[in-house]
């Protein structure tokens, strides 16, 4: 695993360089709250995306070479070696090798891959047949620079006739080597700390959705009917996925046999008068729902990550349970991605760049502010419900047993979940200027804290619980 060097970003700069922190926003909409396959945007998602874009460039080759080809080798670097099994790298990105995409994929390919010991998979058009020995898990400690590294590289015989390096840059990001700067638009709105976007929406008398909505049609050059699409299909899938996880019970994949609880956390919840116990338990069964869907490598949100795909959910379930309008939960749902934004582009999202204080701890910041919107509160509440959620998460480490997405990371999403309520109760009840810590603050300790945080406590399953909870 790289030393303190950080992932790329969009633009180039490392995540955790002081280049970063003085360029503009520009992550959008699209690329934070992604439709995908679980249990993890990293090791998933990321994965996946890799696996399809290598398989254009083959289909791009000569006749002649597509002829020669004999065999793929994925090789895994980082915490993709250390939990990719438990993570799903390996149907994940043999799933993307056979031509699926991550946000069309159905749930039922990656159920189904590797089911049977030994049997290897055709890609279209080429005489080569994937198998779970076409994945190789290579080092965990390594130099490429980023943490989560994958190559690809298609063989003719002993030659390599394509190879391309890939790197997983946390909630389903994905950069290669020697990739050409997007073009796309420029956001209208320049800032890069939650202080600046504060100035930018004072002095230009606008919202916060207002500067998140037209920085969005000016990255991407989409409308607003298109950019309110991916929206409701955001809110559709959380919701899909607290519904599904809510009816399934059994295991859940893997060797740790994990029983599914939300049903059970449901009816308990049910069981009581109304009041706080009963709210709480639904907003636990809630996030259990959709953290057990990820965990099942079914169909999820990226809020911001895969991992921590149970939070938000949680709160957008329950207040469309409350007969809340889509534009307003479209509205705080811009109000959640800004945290988002933020944190990514001046800290990171990934469990194997920061441990679990990037994925649910921003995830429950995101919830906090997602919530504070809701109500209608003004900025400095929204700042501040998120700073209170961001702040105890504070070095919470990645340590998932078995690597799996199930022990510890399901009950921290419903932990997070009301966190995040917590913190928003919280901040809604404090006056004006009372808070004492700023949310860039915040945003600050949580990547120096991620810096000097020990390799085997980021997503690497080498301490921690990982290594205190029997597997079996």
């Amino acid at each position: 695993m790289t030393k303190d060097r950080g992932c790329i970003c969009d633009d180039g700069c490392y995540a955790h360089g002081e280049s970063c922190i003085a360029r503009p926003v520009f992550t959008t909409l699209s690329e934070l709250f992604k439709i995908g396959p679980g249990p993890s945007s990293s090791h998933t998602m990321a994965p996946m995306a890799a696996g399809w874009n290598f398989l254009r460039l083959m289909q791009e080759l000569p006749e002649e070479s597509k002829r020669q080809a004999t065999s793929v080798q994925v090789r895994l670097f980082g915490s993709l070696s250390a939990t990719g099994k438990g993570h799903g790298t390996h149907r994940a990105v043999v799933a993307g090798l056979l031509g699926y995409k991550p946000e069309t994929c159905p749930s039922d390919i990656l159920d189904s891959l590797f089911a049977v010991p030994g049997e290897a998979y055709p890609i279209p058009g080429f005489p080569v047949a994937l198998s779970e020995d076409s994945v190789v898990e290579d080092a965990v400690l390594h130099e490429y620079p980023c943490s989560n590294t994958l190559i690809i590289t298609l063989f003719a015989g002993e030659r390599i006739a394509l190879e391309r390096e890939y790197y997983s840059v946390g909630g389903g990001f994905l950069h290669w080597k020697g990739e050409p700067k997007t073009k796309r638009g420029a956001p209208v709105h320049l800032y890069s700390t939650m202080q600046e976007l504060a100035t930018v929406i004072e002095t230009k008398g606008l919202t916060l959705q207002q500067v998140i909505l037209e920085n969005e049609q000016a990255l991407t050059g989409l409308p607003v009917s298109r950019i309110n699409e991916h929206l409701d299909a955001v809110i559709e899938t959380m919701c899909s996925a607290v519904t599904a996880g809510l009816k399934t019970d059994g295991l859940l994949p893997g060797d740790l046999k994990l029983p599914r609880k939300a049903s059970s956390v449901l009816q308990q919840a049910l069981n009581l008068p109304d009041g706080p116990n009963r709210f709480i338990g639904k907003l636990a069964a809630y996030a259990f729902a959709a953290a057990e869907e990820n965990a099942a490598g079914h169909r999820i949100v990226t809020a911001p990550t895969a991992g921590a795909s149970g939070v938000l959910p949680a709160l957008v379930y329950y207040l469309r349970q409350e007969r809340q309008s889509m534009p307003n939960l479209r509205n705080a749902l811009m109000a959640a991605a800004s945290i988002g934004y933020l944190v990514r582009h001046n800290a990171s999202i990934a469990g194997a760049e920061v441990g679990c204080q990037g994925e649910i701890g921003v995830a429950s910041a995101m919830g906090a502010a997602f919530l504070a919107q809701i109500m209608r509160y003004p900025l400095e509440t929204i700042q501040n419900a998120a700073e209170i959620a961001l702040e105890h998460h504070l070095g919470m480490t990645c340590d998932p047993v078995g690597g799996y997405v199930q022990i510890p990371c399901i009950e921290r999403n419903a932990m997070s979940a009301v966190k995040a309520y917590t913190a928003y109760l919280i901040a809604s009840s404090l006056p004006p200027g009372m808070h004492r810590v700023s949310l860039d603050e915040a945003i600050t300790a949580m990547a120096e804290t991620g810096r000097d945080m020990n390799a085997k406590y980021k997503e690497t399953a080498l301490g921690g619980l990982a290594l205190s909870v029997p597997q079996c």
